[in-house]
């Protein structure tokens, strides 16, 4: 298997887990009050992370863990993505 292939396999999964984050911030935010419809998701995501974000650093003094395991994977995902296109 070529190295451009791995490197896209494993954008997809530091994709997926982003995802997966997204939706648990979303929730973890639906909780404390601040309401996003389902099909808006896709298009808010940055602005949950964000707000997400400043409303932990408020409470706890601390960023919640949610926002780096967001922000990790989907940064490590572009730069996969285009390294992967890079060696093709």
């Amino acid at each position: 298997m070529a190295i451009s292939h791995v490197l896209s396999v494993i954008a997809i999964l530091c994709t997926l887990w982003a995802v997966a984050m997204i939706v648990l911030i979303t929730n973890d935010l639906r909780r404390r009050g601040h309401n996003t419809p389902w099909p808006l998701i896709g298009f808010r995501f940055f602005r949950n992370a964000s707000l997400y974000r400043e409303i932990t650093l408020k409470e706890e003094g601390r960023v919640g863990p949610l926002f780096n395991a967001f922000v990790i994977p989907i940064n490590l995902a572009w730069i996969l993505a285009l390294i992967a296109l890079a060696t093709r």
